[in-house]
């Protein structure tokens, strides 16, 4: 009865601290990917019957002081031949288990980065949404001046917030409907 006890106890404290190992990853990969990475995350949208391909992506992930696995960002996709220069979003993400979950705050999407090799200065995996997979590869760079920037679909005037969409009727801002943000395998 005695080895029994000592087998139990033995058991909880091997799954109690494999617990805290895999939440001090977690906060390791957090602190690690807090600040603005740029490359290619082959994004596309769909806007009025038409698909356009991004030809960059930046993330700036700010880390949440309180939760240390988490926090908010933003993700900006530019295009060269939209209507549109770019289509920002305000995120908020999570690290667990080693797999960076991304809710796009205005799309109201998840989307998750899993199997990746991050460093100080590189960032490689795999971005899935839904069941489309694509491979990326980014780097870690300065942060621009992220309140320059206008984000998101206004459901209460009906339209998407981005610059360089100009429609002569309504100012700064076309009056359509909102680009559909999907991932695209190379």
């Amino acid at each position: 009865m005695k080895k029994f006890r000592f087998f139990i106890m033995a058991m909880f404290i091997a799954v109690v601290s494999a617990g805290f190992v895999s939440c001090d990853e977690d906060v390791s990969i957090a602190y690690t990917l807090e600040g603005t990475w740029e490359g290619n995350m082959y994004i596309s949208s769909i806007y009025n019957g038409r698909t356009y391909q991004s030809t960059y992506t930046a993330l700036d992930f700010m880390r949440d002081p309180y939760s240390y696995s988490s926090g908010m960002g933003y993700w900006i996709d530019y295009y060269s031949n939209a209507p549109w220069d770019y289509v920002a979003n305000h995120i908020e993400w999570t690290v667990r288990n080693r797999v960076i979950y991304i809710h796009f705050v205005e799309e109201n999407v998840n989307m998750e980065i899993y199997d990746y090799r991050l460093s100080d200065n590189h960032f490689r995996g795999y971005l899935r949404d839904g069941d489309n997979v694509v491979e990326f590869n980014m780097v870690h760079t300065s942060s621009p001046n992220w309140s320059s920037y206008r984000y998101g679909w206004d459901p209460y005037y009906d339209y998407y917030y981005s610059k360089g969409m100009i429609d002569v009727d309504e100012g700064d801002a076309a009056v359509a409907e909102k680009p559909v943000r999907k991932i695209n395998k190379p």
